[in-house]
């Protein structure tokens, strides 16, 4: 597989990831309280940061330069955080992160995927003419 499209594959995955949070904090009704005290609500979210965070460090150093307005690091880090300190994790700070950050991971996500999907379409159209 060429490297832009296994780049395309993790976002892809990455995209994914970031729908299952939304939707987790969606079945949970989006409750600060109950996702402070319920491990299993917490859980869920920090498997996904954890996949996220394995994921993006297997796209292209070319992919993370040319978007390196994401803070592919920061994401990194809070995979790191999530698998090896999990008992310590500061909730406050996840729950923000797994709001506000995500959200804006997963526009990108889409963005790309968009932009991707155009370009594909444009070269079979160009391939057929």
């Amino acid at each position: 597989m060429e490297t832009k499209e296994r780049d395309m594959s993790i976002i892809e995955k990455i995209h994914e990831y970031c729908t299952q949070i939304a939707d987790t904090h969606e079945r949970f009704n989006d409750s600060y309280e109950q996702f402070d005290s319920d491990f299993i609500y917490r859980n869920a979210i920090c498997l996904c940061l954890l996949q996220i965070g394995e994921l993006s460090g297997k796209l292209s150093d070319e992919f993370k330069e040319s978007n390196n307005d994401i803070p592919w690091r920061a994401i990194r880090g809070m995979r790191n955080m999530v698998a090896h300190e999990y008992g310590h994790i500061d909730i406050p700070t996840l729950w923000n992160t797994s709001h506000k950050y995500i959200l804006e991971l997963k526009s990108f996500c889409e963005t790309v995927l968009s932009i991707e999907e155009t370009e594909d379409i444009s070269q079979d159209f160009i391939q057929k003419m």
